[in-house]
Order: structure tokens, then C-alpha cells, then sequence
């Protein structure tokens, strides 16, 4: 990852990066090239050590069989957004400002472990649902379907599990711009209803 020192993500948001994780996308370099799929992703942090990844594929993908030559990479990405530079203050001074794209992403590195044992997948799957559902009233849950086919979907799919071994964190939220330009960045992306990116960029001019 290109990551000039002023756009490191500090230690909590780099946290917060991977407690956010809901989807992302798992790449590996195999015998075959290389190869990825978007799936939904759990961060596991027992503690102790970096934690990992965890997620599920159909059994029918061959990314599982494939594994992965060396290390495997996530790509996660937080709060996203165009700024244009009608928002600086800059352009009203000087004129000399152009248009970008604030952001932050992770770049996960680790071991790819495979998981084909039926209780590890049910935890998982049980994980996952309970997190995405805990927004509604009325929380669908694994034990509604019928055991026999929670089974048979079980034996469909089969677990991966990234075991960090290093994260590269990337928080491009214009600190490389003057105070009075980013105050318009974050007025600009409130008033565009940009939330999430305009409460990062706030918090990294406090920084």
C-alpha cells in the first residue's frame, strides 16, 4: 500500500477499522493466479495476538481449495467520498486546488486456515447472523429454520479464517490541507449527508 506518514491510521482508528468490518474482499495468489472473492467477515480479537478474520465460502467456489501461496490479503474499506474543491477555502484564496478522494481502508495480511469442521461452521454462521440482525426489532434467528435445513446449508459451505499476521491502515482524510480547508471538507460532507467520513475527518484534525 502506498502510505505517505501523515495518512497513517492511528492505532484506534485502524481498531476501528476492523471491529467495522462487515464485507470485504479475501485475495490469494495461487498455482492457478491470483484469485478473490467479496464475502462477509467477523473480527475475532481474543487477544494476545493480531486476531483474525473469519468468514465462510460455498463450498462450490474453488477459492477454498486453491488456498494461497505465501500470504493472503483482506481488503477493508471504511467511510468513503468524493471532495471537491469548491469546499477549500483554498480555492478562494488561490485557485490552486483540484479534486479527491478521502477515505479510509486496511490492508489485513495473514495465514488463510481452512475450516470444514460442521460446529465451527455453526458458530460462525450463528456469529454473523446475530451481529447483522441485531439491528431489527424483531432479529431473525438461525434456530427459526428448520434443523434439517440449517444442516444441509452447512454442509454447502466451508469456513476461512485469515490469521493476521500484520495490518497496513490508511485514514486519507486531507491532513495534508490546512485547517480552514478542512472545516470545509467536514461542512461539505455533512451537509451531503457523508456522516461517517465527516466524523473521521474531524477527528483527524483534532490530531
Amino acid at each position: 500500500m502506498y502510505l505517505p506518514k501523515h495518512f497513517k491510521a492511528e492505532a484506534a482508528e485502524t481498531r476501528e477499522l476492523l471491529d467495522g468490518i462487515r464485507v470485504a474482499d479475501l485475495i490469494t495468489a495461487t498455482d492457478q493466479g491470483l484469485f478473490a472473492t467479496f464475502l462477509p467477515l467477523i473480527y475475532d480479537h481474543p487477544g494476545g495476538d493480531e486476531g483474525a478474520l473469519l468468514g465462510h465460502v460455498a463450498r462450490k467456489n474453488d477459492h477454498w481449495r486453491l488456498g494461497s501461496v505465501g500470504e493472503a490479503l483482506v481488503i477493508a474499506h471504511g467511510p468513503e467520498a468524493y471532495i471537491t474543491p469548491a469546499w477549500y477555502a483554498a480555492k478562494q484564496e488561490h485557485g490552486r486546488v483540484v479534486p479527491t478522494w478521502n477515505y479510509l481502508t486496511a490492508h489485513i495480511y495473514g495465514e488463510l486456515v481452512i475450516h470444514d469442521d460442521p460446529a465451527w461452521l455453526e458458530n460462525l454462521v450463528r456469529r454473523l447472523t446475530d451481529r447483522h440482525e441485531a439491528e431489527r426489532e424483531q432479529p431473525w434467528s438461525v434456530d427459526d429454520a428448520p434443523r434439517e435445513y440449517t444442516e444441509s446449508q452447512l454442509r454447502a459451505i466451508v469456513g476461512v479464517e485469515l490469521r493476521i499476521t500484520r495490518v497496513e491502515a490508511k485514514a486519507k482524510l486531507g491532513q495534508n490541507r490546512s485547517a480552514q480547508d478542512i472545516d470545509g471538507v467536514t461542512s461539505g460532507l455533512h451537509e451531503r449527508g457523508d456522516e461517517a467520513l465527516a466524523r473521521a475527518t474531524t477527528r483527524a484534525r483534532r490530531n
